[in-house]
């Protein structure tokens, strides 16, 4: 198994050839495929809906990490487990009652991860720590893609861990936003263990193989 997973982010893709897309992530060694659901409510920005989550199940044979940046998850988690997501992932900012939305992402089959917004403190997600199979840290604010990467977020993931670690927890600690070959290596020293990727894998000039190549190959082994 590898020491950190990468998860291509297919919002950044080449739509126009979604499904050469998700075979070259496969073939590349990609773990998961993360898909960003925007609402342009809860994030100024409209991507995709439970339509293209089950285009990408008939695709690939990867886990679908869904990343829900949406307003009313709760009226939506049924709808993208039957689409064929392996992972449901919400915000703390979105749901009220938190610990009743994991139950129910459970119930329906999948993994349940939380996430919270840059300004959220991490302490937000005390009460939910033990019940989650992610925790997702976001190192841009959402919303658009190509943002940079904010170093102050290394403190939080690493407090993350820190509060992971003293549940015995196997939770997924997942960053998202500005992951590239400088910046992984800061997260996966806080403790992060799963990196989402966007422009970096699908912009760049070799293909998103030697981009997960050389993502694999920036943290000591």
């Amino acid at each position: 198994m590898n020491p950190y997973l990468i998860t291509p982010s297919i919002i950044a893709s080449d739509f126009t050839r979604l499904g050469e897309e998700l075979a070259a992530c496969e073939s590349a060694g990609a773990d998961w495929i993360h898909v960003d659901v925007m609402d342009g409510h809860f994030v100024p920005t409209i991507t995709v809906g439970p339509l293209f989550v089950e285009a990408c199940r008939r695709a690939t044979k990867l886990p679908l990490d869904a990343h829900l940046m949406v307003t009313n998850p709760d009226q939506q988690l049924e709808v993208f487990a039957k689409a064929g997501a392996d992972r449901l992932t919400v915000h703390v900012e979105t749901c009220p009652n938190l610990t009743q939305t994991i139950e129910r992402i459970k119930s329906l089959g999948c993994k349940a991860g939380v996430t919270l917004n840059p300004s959220t403190p991490a302490s937000a997600l005390d009460a939910v720590l033990p019940l989650v199979d992610l925790v997702l840290v976001m190192s841009v604010n959402p919303g658009y893609s190509g943002q940079k990467f904010m170093p102050e977020m290394i403190g939080k993931v690493a407090e993350i861990r820190n509060k992971l670690n003293a549940l015995r927890s196997q939770a997924f600690l997942q960053v998202d936003g500005g992951m590239a070959i400088d910046t992984l290596p800061l997260m996966h020293s806080a403790g992060a263990n799963v990196f989402v990727v966007g422009n970096f894998a699908f912009k760049h000039p070799l293909g998103v193989g030697e981009a997960v190549r050389l993502l694999r190959g920036c943290v000591p082994a």
